[in-house]
């Protein structure tokens, strides 16, 4: 018998597979965190705290005896990171599909900051005649800004197929070149051969994924082996042809052209497996690398940290690199999917450049590695990059 005053059972209320996806993705939204790629952004602020420490150690000794404070790069650094974290947020939290709109003034403006910089405004700083020195020292270097430029501008060429087209026309690809042309001629005027490779190896990044026919890709290859070949010595400057003359005979003037590489490659061997201790490499504190905290910054990790510090590093920087192209390959449509192959290009590149002159197997180009050295306009760059991966990553799981 039933008591009338008992609770009634009520049966549990099951929802379909196709119910449980929609109220995953509904709570999805509700949380901008779990929207984001923590993965990425971990390995990024892995790399930037990193690249904080390193900074400072390479700093230090010069700056006591300079009687100055030890710890102004690191300072500087952290807030490079909080402005450029800033810029990313930014870049993330503006839908990336509106982007399209803003391409043409984003291009304008890099190609105008490019033009000033060769006016009597611009400076030279290590043979590059490549920034902007605005008031109470503040220094810009606009060809940072021109990779992310080029990359929302050939994605935006690129991403808008017609229909029943799966691959660029030969018109679009002209149509990229012509796009990215004014600006490597202006960063060649500087001259900055490294930023000008990372835009040639991001466009065929670019061109490759958008699934460009291949004469296309290959055509380009032997263009820029030919170029290099023949037009490159009548180009560049003779310290610049030296950087390819020592990467072809690594003990050619040891003292002179050869000096930076040589001791880039003392002080990573020296660091062994765990390193000498921050602080404490006689290579970063007696000052034998110059740029040590820019340039060379990973000869610091490869002495004081070792081969554990070192391979962090780059395990780090993987990190980067395949969540990039795990959000490119998930991206909703094909200019989010071109914005990720592009900031992909341009971080592999360069890293493997910077890593690579270290070692002597690359020339020395003046290339930062991404997130690790010392400067602002390249931390600003790289973490907008990031921001707009993050901004690709959200958009894709949207319902």
């Amino acid at each position: 018998m039933t008591d009338e005053w008992s609770t009634p059972r009520v049966s549990p209320v099951r929802l379909r597979p196709r119910e449980l996806g929609l109220r995953e993705r509904a709570l999805d939204r509700a949380s901008p965190l779990r929207q984001l790629d923590l993965v990425l952004l971990g390995a990024v602020v892995a790399l930037v705290s990193i690249g904080g420490l390193l900074s400072w150690s390479a700093t230090r000794q010069k700056q006591l005896q300079l009687g100055l404070d030890p710890t102004a790069f690191l300072k500087k650094h952290v807030i490079n990171a909080a402005l450029g974290t800033a810029m990313g947020t930014a870049a993330a939290l503006v839908d990336y599909r509106a982007l399209r709109a803003y391409a043409p003034f984003v291009y304008g403006a890099s190609c105008l900051g490019l033009l000033v910089v060769l006016s009597p405004l611009g400076s030279t700083i290590n043979g590059a005649h490549s920034w902007i020195v605005l008031p109470a020292g503040f220094q810009i270097q606009p060809s940072e800004f021109a990779k992310l430029a080029i990359v929302v501008g050939m994605a935006m060429l690129l991403g808008e197929k017609r229909d029943a087209e799966t691959a660029p026309r030969d018109l679009d690809v002209v149509a990229v070149l012509a796009l990215c042309a004014v600006p490597m001629g202006l960063i060649m005027l500087q001259p900055d051969f490294g930023t000008t490779m990372v835009f040639i190896f991001t466009i065929l990044g670019v061109l490759t994924v958008a699934g460009a026919p291949g004469r296309w890709v290959g055509g380009l290859l032997v263009a820029g082996v030919l170029v290099g070949g023949l037009v490159a010595p009548h180009v560049l400057k003779d310290y610049q042809l030296n950087r390819f003359r020592v990467v072809a005979d690594p003990g050619v003037d040891p003292r002179g052209v050869g000096y930076n590489t040589t001791q880039a490659r003392i002080a990573i061997g020296s660091g062994g497996v765990f390193g000498k201790g921050l602080f404490h490499g006689t290579q970063t504190q007696g000052r034998f690398i110059p740029e040590q905290q820019t340039d060379f910054v990973f000869t610091v990790a490869g002495e004081e940290l070792g081969l554990v510090g070192g391979g962090t590093v780059v395990v780090l920087l993987g990190l980067v690199l395949w969540r990039g192209l795990r959000i490119a390959s998930q991206a909703n449509d094909p200019f989010g999917r071109l914005v990720g192959a592009g900031v992909v290009s341009w971080f592999a590149f360069q890293s493997f450049v910077n890593i690579g002159m270290t070692l002597g197997i690359m020339p020395v180009t003046g290339l930062p590695l991404p997130f690790v050295s010392y400067g602002g306009s390249s931390m600003f760059a790289n973490l907008m990059a990031i921001g707009l991966l993050q901004n690709v990553h959200m958009r894709s799981h949207e319902v």
